[in-house]
């Protein structure tokens, strides 16, 4: 189990972490959400001891993490961090060693996970002669070759084709199915909300939400309905209630958690005569958007607070 708690760390006047907490845990996948500058590539750094941090404590089993641990974690950063004229098979070869790996063990994983990730016959290739899509599987295959019990995954999905992100996702699933612990950073939250049971929602350096993707989604004030009157007929929704957007007739809005069913349905259709209706939680989307957007009022008025004084 990973534990980062009260991760702090400042450039100059500019904060990049303000007590960051999170608990990533054995054979599950954690997304680590955000918003661009929130502090998610700084935590995932300190994890590997790439940033020195001003305060908090990042813990591997309970403990401080030692040498020879993190030698078993795998990173995938979000900038390339492969050699662009080194040949793809002899570079994971080449790292598979630095992880302690011997000489034939490595060359056999290089080829595994070339294999596994559909480049098997670009061992030979330079990574500059691969596609973007594809120098992200290389990229993928660095942190998996020496068969990490940690996998801090900085965005993985940026720039790979439906296929790639099926192929990755897949390998995600099986990592964590074996027992690894997986955290990864993305922007596309309905691929988070398909991959994972955990969920962390950072802004301005703090955390602001954590838990299953259950109970994220259902600690929101609003819930999700989707509507459709009989005969094509236009919804007029009362003022408090929010119209995300109507489809082949089907209006998904946006309603406070107090409202039951049966009031919604009175107050949305009093007259009957409907062919469709659903009440959800919101997805991980809005949700997500409504943490970030709280954030930024807090940060908003605490500058105000500041100018006042």
């Amino acid at each position: 189990m990973l534990e980062l708690t009260g991760l702090t760390k400042r450039y100059g006047e500019v904060v990049a972490l303000d007590g960051v907490s999170l608990t990533a845990r054995a054979g599950r996948l954690l997304g680590f959400l955000g918003p661009n500058g929130s502090g998610k590539t700084t935590t995932m750094r300190a994890v590997f001891g790439l940033v020195q941090l001003d305060a908090g404590e990042v813990r591997w089993h309970g403990g401080p993490i030692t040498a020879a641990q993190r030698r078993r974690f795998g990173y995938m950063p979000e900038q390339r961090g492969l050699y662009p004229r080194m040949p793809c098979g002899p570079q994971l070869r080449y790292l598979a060693r630095l992880h302690g790996m011997a000489r034939a063990e490595a060359e056999a994983a290089a080829r595994r996970w070339l294999d596994e990730l559909g480049l098997g016959e670009r061992f030979d290739d330079a990574v500059s002669q691969l596609s973007h899509g594809n120098q992200q599987r290389v990229q993928l295959a660095s942190a998996l070759v020496h068969d990490p019990e940690l996998l801090v995954l900085d965005e993985p999905f940026s720039g790979l084709d439906p296929l790639g992100v099926a192929a990755m996702s897949e390998v995600l699933r099986e990592r964590a199915a074996q027992g690894a612990t997986v955290v990864f950073s993305s922007h596309q939250l309905d691929l988070v909300e398909e991959l994972c049971e955990d969920v962390v929602i950072v802004a301005g350096g703090r955390d602001r939400l954590a838990g299953t993707l259950e109970q994220v989604r259902a600690s929101s004030e609003h819930r999700r309905a989707e509507i459709r009157l009989t005969g094509g007929r236009a919804l007029t929704p009362p003022p408090d209630i929010e119209v995300l957007d109507v489809r082949e007739g089907v209006a998904r809005l946006r309603v406070p958690t107090d409202l039951d069913a049966k009031e919604l349905l009175d107050r949305l259709a009093p007259e009957g005569g409907v062919e469709r209706f659903a009440l959800q939680p919101p997805s991980l989307s809005q949700v997500f958007r409504d943490v970030v957007g709280a954030s930024v009022r807090d940060l908003e008025a605490a500058v105000d607070t500041e100018a006042a004084s």
